[in-house]
């Protein structure tokens, strides 16, 4: 928990860097690849889900050490080699990870956050999900486990293999000669997020991409079809929290609905996006059906509405900096509140991008719960004032007062 958060800490502001660089590429180049409600609400799922990550919230089926111990037919020494084999093994169970999340109903629940963007930039490789509870693929990691690869070595490789699919979000960066070989690059993940009909489920792979030429799921990106990005069921809203049950709530409701015994359970199995038939004729779901003439999801906003959803986002992120820093010394129960925290904050500044009708008063119930806890700290926040001094306290409560003002002032301009 501590040394994922001391990672996280040195990771994101260069993530962070790398899309401010794309952004002034992009201006210069005259090129329209970044909007920035767009963007907010993907370094704000970004948020939730490292806040999620670092306190653990996910149950595995099976455990990595429970494998090695039961399955290990040698111990490899800690040199290259063992970090090559779990690089390796963890890029295929990624690939398979990543496959059935986009071929399995109830899986695809765990993915459509990160398909969700109309865009295709840096910014939407952090649309990451909260909704993983439950892991089920640790046993992909059996070839690892074979050949007796340490716990640690797959802890240390499996955060380094996540921070590298972040560079390939790009439109612009064009294709790499040799190394489309290779690894996975942007051209080819390009075609993994179009809708196009062309390119739908296509190149799984995540840092290689022998997966995709051996298991034949992979699909070069073609000059003459550019590719369209989203889901086919847009999600139309910023918020990444209600984005990521979305699916889970549509399946849900479909199985309550439909009449069929066996359709209630087969729904959450078959493959993604399929529906009971009585269902569908009942109540239809809007799916896009020509990519390349519908209209994005957009709200209304303002340069200064623009400019407050920025400072909201690193307001936050100013929070969580902090949160990273001295997750240990907060302590249990309070690094749970304090997610918490960040969680409701997230919701009620997506909502008020959203224009929703009720962002003024999720913001002021926010707001209250921040000052309470303040309060209840007697002046403190999570021992902020021994750590950094009494400024940080002052600066988390005056925002929670201002962004109720701004709240209002938003909600009402066009």
């Amino acid at each position: 928990m501590e040394a994922y958060g001391a990672i996280l800490n040195l990771v994101v502001p260069i993530f962070f860097l790398l899309f401010f660089i794309e952004w002034a590429v992009e201006w210069y180049q005259g090129k329209n690849v970044i909007r920035s409600l767009d963007s907010v609400s993907s370094f704000s799922s970004g948020i939730t889900n490292v806040v999620k990550d670092v306190l653990g919230l996910s149950i595995g089926i099976i455990s990595y050490n429970w494998l090695v111990e039961h399955l290990a037919v040698m111990h490899v020494q800690a040199t290259w080699a063992v970090y090559l084999i779990a690089f390796i093994a963890v890029d295929f169970q990624g690939y398979w990870v990543h496959r059935w999340s986009h071929e399995i109903n109830f899986l695809w629940n765990r993915h459509i956050i990160h398909h969700s963007s109309e865009e295709y930039n840096l910014s939407c490789a952090l649309r990451q999900s909260v909704s993983t509870i439950i892991n089920y693929f640790t046993v992909l990691l059996i070839p690892a486990a074979l050949f007796g690869v340490p716990v640690e070595v797959i802890a240390v490789v499996g955060p380094i293999h996540l921070f590298l699919q972040y560079w390939y979000h790009t439109r612009l960066i064009g294709k790499l000669g040799w190394l489309e070989y290779l690894i996975v690059t942007p051209s080819q993940h390009r075609v993994h997020h179009a809708i196009n009909a062309e390119y739908m489920d296509r190149n799984y792979g995540q840092v290689f991409n022998i997966w995709d030429r051996m298991f034949g799921t992979f699909q070069e990106e073609m000059p003459e079809v550019e590719p369209v990005y989203g889901v086919t069921r847009p999600v139309r809203t910023w918020n990444p929290i209600k984005i990521n049950f979305q699916h889970a709530w549509l399946l849900a409701q479909d199985a309550w609905r439909t009449s069929n015994w066996y359709d209630k359970v087969r729904v959450w199995f078959m493959p993604t996006g399929w529906r009971p038939a009585d269902v569908v004729e009942k109540y239809p779901v809007y799916k896009i059906t020509d990519v390349y003439h519908f209209e994005k999801y957009n709200t209304p906003a303002t340069t200064l509405f623009k400019v407050w959803a920025w400072v909201q986002l690193f307001f936050h992120y100013f929070l969580l900096i902090y949160f990273f820093a001295y997750i240990g010394e907060i302590g249990s129960p309070g690094v749970f509140y304090y997610g918490a925290f960040i969680f409701a904050g997230v919701f009620a500044y997506t909502e008020l991008m959203d224009r929703s009708r009720y962002a003024v008063y999720y913001e002021i119930a926010k707001s209250l719960i921040g000052l309470i806890m303040i309060w209840s700290m007697k002046g403190d926040w999570f021992g902020s004032n021994m750590h950094l001094g009494v400024w940080y306290v002052w600066v988390v409560g005056f925002h929670q007062v201002f962004s109720v003002v701004m709240s209002v002032v938003l909600s009402e301009s066009d």
